[in-house]
């Protein structure tokens, strides 16, 4: 099975501008998510997908492989979606650009149930809530799955919801996701999904349109930075892993 890593990475974030190329030990962050990537045996190459030339610039300085995709992109998955139109592969698999501590076993757990369903399309990674702030956090997806590992619903609202103290497991999507070419196809022809839309989650796209998508649990410890104090927690424990 040919395995294509795919990175996207937008400039101008609404929320954090530049985000990928903000300095983290000297390095700008895409360059941590790409060496990352890289530990994973699983693929065969890895992109990083971007329609900003400043983007592009860097990844030359680092010697990473680059693809240039439209502006118009609403969505990161609309990214990964372009560059399965461009490159060949049995399977893509997003990485978010905002992870620069992703761990390589996480990544390589989206893409082992492909090896045991061979009817499956999309494939996505769930891991416990640890932090309490998390549950609340509209920055966090949380998921909701069935007895099978089937989505249910993502939301960024608390899910399950109980009128009494909160007593069970509560679950967020990781920023990691295997997809099929059929499925890459008619994510990018689909107009975005009234649901998606008022949560904005891709994923629900697939969900609204009768698409079954695997979540895999996985104990991650992972920081998705989207403000700067996340920029400066990876920093502090990046900076622990050079010193130790």
């Amino acid at each position: 099975m040919k395995i294509i890593g795919v990175i996207p990475a937008r400039y101008a974030s609404s929320r954090f501008p530049g985000k990928p190329l903000a300095d983290i030990c000297g390095k700008p962050m895409i360059w941590w998510v790409y060496q990352q990537a890289g530990k994973v045996k699983e693929f065969c190459e890895i992109y990083i997908a971007t329609d900003d030339e400043r983007i592009i610039s860097v990844c030359n300085q680092y010697e990473m492989n680059v693809i240039l995709t439209s502006d118009q992109h609403k969505t990161g998955t609309d990214r990964v979606c372009e560059v399965a139109k461009k490159v060949k592969a049995d399977l893509y698999v997003n990485v978010q650009g905002d992870e620069p501590l992703i761990e390589p076993e996480s990544i390589s757990m989206a893409i082992k149930p492909f090896y045991e369903n061979s009817d499956l399309q999309v494939s996505s990674l769930m891991s416990k809530i640890k932090n309490p702030l998390d549950v609340i956090n509209p920055n966090v997806c949380k998921v909701v799955t069935n007895k099978d590992g089937f989505a249910l619903y993502l939301t960024r609202g608390i899910a399950p919801y109980t009128k009494k103290p909160i007593t069970y497991d509560l679950y967020k999507a990781l920023g990691i996701f295997g997809i099929k070419p059929e499925a890459a196809a008619f994510f990018s022809q689909a107009e975005q999904s009234q649901i998606e839309l008022i949560e904005e989650i891709e994923m629900l796209r697939f969900i609204e349109n009768g698409y079954r998508i695997h979540f895999k649990e996985v104990d991650s410890k992972s920081i998705g930075v989207d403000t700067a104090s996340d920029l400066e927690k990876v920093r502090q424990i990046i900076t622990k892993e050079l010193a130790g």
